[in-house]
């Protein structure tokens, strides 16, 4: 049963009372430490919401938790249905049965629900800062471009860690250029691991850090050797999702990008 939450506003935000415990709230009602969560306060934000929690719910909600358990990034919806899918709950995997149990949409009053960040597509995100505060840890001794490099009679702006802020200006000879400016020959291996970058990328709406690129393309491909860490770290050793997308003209993969 839902359980009785008491929330007392303030300037900063709100508290919610579960069972005897404060929680504190951020002011758009969110848990302000994601280590507050248990399946009592989960219940108590959806009471607010006027939601009682079914198996259906808890099913979505357990899928979010476990994905952001294992990659440290929310999964965007088309991640999670197909998370869904792949976990047996094909039912639930539609865009009408997600809305149904989640008015507020499954990825904002969803994410909420579950105690994880809001997921964030890369288009989402501001490309002229993104990734700023890594800079500092990049640009000493790293031979990829920073600010602009010149090609082809063009100049190509870039972020801070090398990451074009114009993913249109990108074709296969940029990435060539990109990739002899950090020492790499691009081979077929190369390009399939590119490849596979950008069709996730214009799949799902972000750049997959390494453990989501290893777990697809073992999915997708079917060889686990293709897709094992070692072959990956042999073709880019700057990181595959870090290294691979600077070249594949995409941004920077979102959470632990190459661990």
């Amino acid at each position: 049963m839902p359980q009785t939450a008491k929330v007392v506003t303030f300037p900063s935000g709100a508290t919610m009372d579960v069972n005897g415990k404060a929680i504190e709230l951020l002011p758009d009602g969110r848990l302000k430490n994601l280590g507050d969560w248990n399946e009592d306060v989960a219940n108590a934000l959806a009471a607010q919401a006027g939601i009682e929690l079914s198996d259906d719910h808890w099913t979505v909600l357990k899928s979010m938790r476990a994905y952001y358990q294992e990659y440290g990034v929310s999964p965007v919806r088309k991640l999670l249905r197909r998370t869904l899918r792949a976990d047996g709950s094909k039912d639930l995997s539609h865009d009408a049965e997600l809305d149904a149990l989640f008015p507020g949409d499954v990825m904002v009053q969803g994410s909420k629900l579950a105690g994880v960040p809001v997921p964030h597509l890369d288009a989402e995100l501001e490309r002229k800062t993104y990734g700023h505060t890594k800079a500092a840890k990049v640009s000493s001794g790293s031979h990829h471009f920073t600010d602009s490099f010149d090609f082809e009679g063009k100049t190509f702006k870039v972020t801070p860690i090398g990451n074009l802020i114009d993913m249109a200006g990108w074709n296969e000879r940029v990435a060539d250029f990109m990739a002899k400016q950090e020492g790499v020959d691009l081979t077929d291996d190369h390009w399939e691991v590119l490849n596979f970058l950008r069709a996730f990328y214009f799949e799902y709406g972000i750049t997959p850090m390494v453990k989501i690129l290893m777990k697809h393309m073992k999915e997708e491909l079917g060889e686990e050797e293709r897709a094992s860490r070692d072959h990956l770290y042999q073709l880019f050793p700057k990181g595959p999702s870090r290294q691979g997308s600077r070249i594949a003209g995409l941004p920077e993969p979102q959470g632990c990008i190459d661990g």
